[in-house]
């Protein structure tokens, strides 16, 4: 058997298939390991917060952008937080730190503030009469009515970029080498994403058995605890998996470099620049705002599609828990999907290198946005001819937003977020800590607020819908494309020089 596993052949298919090393598992697992409770928790979380808003009384899509504009502010609030607490605490303190009261906050949301929504929230009466008196703001007051929902709105929206793209990632940068990366990260997504896959089923699984009940709110109640409760589960096992590594990978010179001057001790090469000479050195790095066009790029266009394609959804889908349901089938085929994406693209980036696995995301949401928005602008055309198939407008415009979806997703954690995480590597310890906040979280929520107040501001002038302002939002997209792709281009040549001076050094 030992001399199976250096026959030329299987060394090929074993490279193509499984690349890393039996050596290198004690570093690859747990991270993986951590991805894969990271994107449960996320999934799970996103699934319930779009059900909460979207099928709320007096509400629909359309409060998303709403919400949204408050993603900012609570990011920079956090990046301020984050970036006195990186000067002073440890990095596993500063961990447990960033998690630990999400784990706290979802304990108090599923077992006292839902339940007691009723006491929480105005009356419906309130709300509607407040709705009639005042038609353009009308989308401000349906948000008073659930302001907890839109408060755990917020939260879990941030998750994604806090504990994802944050802490998450930057803590498997730190310990990941350059020619590590290119291995391990588009397996980080191909495990990861069996959480969707996992989520997905489970989130179905849930809510087609608490379907069964005689009340719809009962059995939404029961599923928000479940979700809520799995979440919190993860996360626990998340801090493990973390402390498990901080002791016995990041300690061990053969996997974390800097265990060789540091041995047991803590890190003591942490950055020791103020708030405003970090925010300073952070706005004059054209590196790193080449990096915040792509995440703000994503942000809006993603942000302005997901929207478009829930007003949809909620027409479709009025109860939330058929509304959940759909969403996490949704969760499920998104994981399959990116795992499909993962196989056949994990090559392209050693093949073809960094800039074509970085523009192959904005490409494919080119395509697939145009064929959305004009299904959606031109869909009364297409009535007719539907209906003699059977099929509905309404329904072809669900189900082909949910393919865009699918594929928008996809192309995000297989490629997107590889291909960006890997131009961090090269940077040094003050960009990886401070810039990588600065970028992830703010610039995201910047995307997302962004999109969310271009749509806000069209919805509150015109007193309308999202499908109302679509012709405004298919020209704006299409400008947000030739600036992302204009951004690659732009990272593509100081990434690769970036990486050629660490390889001479």
């Amino acid at each position: 058997m030992s001399s199976f596993p250096e026959d030329p052949k299987f060394s090929k298919v074993r490279a193509a298939l499984w690349p890393i090393q039996n050596s290198e598992l004690k570093k690859f697992l747990p991270l993986g390991g951590m991805m894969f409770l990271v994107l449960f928790s996320y999934t799970l979380l996103r699934n319930i917060k779009d059900a909460l808003v979207v099928t709320a009384p007096s509400c629909g899509a359309e409060v998303i952008p709403f919400i949204k504009l408050w993603d900012l502010p609570i990011a920079f609030l956090f990046f301020l937080l984050y970036t006195k607490l990186s000067n002073s605490l440890s990095r596993a303190n500063l961990f447990y730190a960033c998690l630990i009261p999400y784990l706290l906050f979802f304990t108090a949301f599923a077992f006292y503030i839902y339940p007691n929504r009723e006491f929480f929230h105005p009356s419906e009466e309130t709300i509607s009469i407040l709705r009639e008196s005042c038609p353009h703001l009308k989308w401000f007051i349906s948000l008073y009515g659930i302001w907890s929902f839109a408060f755990f709105y917020i939260l879990s929206d941030l998750y994604g970029s806090i504990v994802i793209s944050l802490l998450f990632w930057q803590f498997a940068n730190e310990i990941t080498r350059t020619n590590e990366a290119k291995r391990f990260y588009s397996f980080f997504g191909f495990l990861g994403n069996i959480a969707l896959i996992a989520s997905g089923t489970f989130g179905e699984y849930l809510a087609n058995l608490n379907g069964q009940l005689s009340s719809p709110s009962e059995a939404w109640t029961l599923s928000i605890t479940y979700m809520l409760t799995a979440s919190i589960v993860s996360g626990c096992g998340i801090l493990l998996l973390y402390k498990w590594m901080d002791r016995y990978v990041l300690t061990d010179p053969r996997y974390y470099e800097a265990a060789k001057s540091m041995g047991n001790k803590k890190e003591n090469n942490k950055p020791k620049l103020s708030l405003f000479e970090s925010l300073r050195y952070l706005l004059s790095s054209k590196y790193l705002g080449f990096i915040a066009l792509l995440v703000i790029s994503y942000g809006i266009t993603a942000n302005i599609i997901d929207v478009t394609w829930k007003s949809q959804l909620k027409e479709y889908f009025p109860e939330a828990n058929d509304y959940f349901r759909f969403m996490a089938g949704f969760s499920f085929w998104t994981g399959v999907a990116t795992m499909t994406f993962i196989f056949f693209s994990k090559g392209i980036v050693s093949r073809f290198g960094w800039f074509t696995g970085a523009m192959v995301t904005p490409s494919i949401f080119l395509i697939t946005t145009i064929l959305f928005f004009s299904f959606i602008l031109f869909k009364d055309v297409l009535e007719e001819p539907l209906l003699f198939f059977g099929i509905t407008s309404l329904c072809m415009a669900v189900f082909i937003g949910a393919a865009q979806n699918i594929l928008g997703k996809g192309m995000k954690y297989s490629l997107f977020d590889p291909t960006k995480e890997m131009t961090y590597i090269p940077l040094n310890q003050e960009l990886k800590v401070k810039g990588k906040a600065a970028v992830d979280v703010i610039g995201s929520r910047l995307g997302k607020s962004g999109g969310g107040f271009i749509q806000l501001t069209l919805l509150t002038l015109t007193a309308g819908t999202q499908t109302m302002i679509m012709p405004y939002l298919s020209g704006l997209i299409l400008v947000i494309m030739i600036i992302w792709m204009g951004a690659v281009k732009g990272l593509s040549k100081l990434y690769s020089e970036k990486v050629q001076l660490q390889n001479s050094n």
